[in-house]
């Protein structure tokens, strides 16, 4: 494959990192003035709106799920809104990059769960990566060190959920639109803020808090269009591994609007999370190139043996 293609799957993933990370920072500084569940509810209905109105002019609003997917859809945002409210959690509460170097373990996470759950080969070697980068995220919570915030619990907790968000939605049939998705998950977790908001007090909302709200609600669309767009465009081994510029974003970011900067080992480990995914990322797309040459093998043996 040309370099094109490629090189414009890496933009658009780091695009997409870094809209997500923006989000997550519009929402931190929200926290500091205005209840999370309030900010839940308020970007929800926002993003609900821009993304029916985006979806309908792309002629891809669909609301008829079939069947087969309608209680995979149900868990799915179930899920969903489990790892909002626990990644949200920590992120009002601890430094931006650390929280978001503990997400940065998902892929492994994935590739456990993948591995016991639907079956796929787990090799010595993907393994050895996978203990490897749980142990940078122990460097990164720091339990029992004065460096540990409980909160970073709340992150493993979203690592955790968003792995089984993402087992499920891997079982989605081919002819649900993933716009339609994207609508059902903002409308539903919107919904589940507005409830939960009704047993806080509201915070008054100015220009400041209305122009985060936007630009939250902007950036997360954003996200998620160009996440789906970077599946489109070059190979996903090449572009996978420009998921971890979310962690770049998140350092510079946490210190430019926070202050942020996490400690010596904190680093350390998210250097070995982001290695060890990467290394990953890469041992899949040998695993696959090995599976690929087998099977073709074993065709032709089939065709030589008639």
């Amino acid at each position: 494959m040309s370099p094109g293609p490629n090189l414009r799957g890496a933009l658009l993933m780091t695009a997409s990192m870094g809209a997500f990370t923006l989000n997550d920072v519009f929402v931190k500084l929200l926290a500091q003035d205005v209840p999370l569940f309030q900010i839940v509810f308020l970007r929800g209905v926002l993003t609900t709106f821009l993304l029916t109105l985006l979806a309908a002019s792309l002629g891809q609003l669909r609301f008829s799920i079939p069947r087969a997917d309608r209680a995979k859809v149900a868990w799915r945002t179930i899920f969903e809104i489990g790892a909002m409210v626990a990644f949200l959690t920590a992120l009002v509460n601890m430094p931006i990059a650390n929280a978001t170097a503990i997400l940065s373990a998902l892929p492994l996470a994935v590739t456990v769960a993948a591995a016991v759950f639907l079956g796929e080969p787990l090799g010595w070697r993907r393994l050895s990566a996978v203990l490897a980068g749980f142990a940078g995220v122990m460097l990164i919570v720091q339990p029992g060190t004065e460096g540990f915030n409980a909160y970073a619990l709340f992150a493993l907790l979203a690592v955790l959920i968003i792995t089984g968000r993402d087992l499920v939605t891997r079982r989605f049939s081919s002819g649900l639109p993933s716009m339609t998705v994207a609508v059902v998950t903002a409308a539903s977790v919107g919904l589940f803020g507005g409830v939960l908001s009704l047993f806080e007090p509201w915070a008054p909302v100015g220009l400041r808090e209305a122009g985060l709200i936007a630009l939250a609600s902007v950036f997360i669309i954003g996200g998620y269009l160009f996440s789906i767009m970077v599946m489109r465009v070059g190979e996903i081994a090449f572009t996978a591994p420009f998921r971890y510029t979310s962690l770049v974003f998140a350092l510079v970011f946490g210190f430019v609007f926070f202050a942020e900067w996490p400690n010596a080992l904190a680093l350390s480990g998210a250097a070995i999370v982001v290695a060890m995914g990467v290394y990953t990322i890469l041992r899949e797309r040998v695993v696959a190139a090995r599976a690929r040459r087998a099977a073709a093998a074993a065709v032709r043996q089939g065709a030589e043996g008639v």
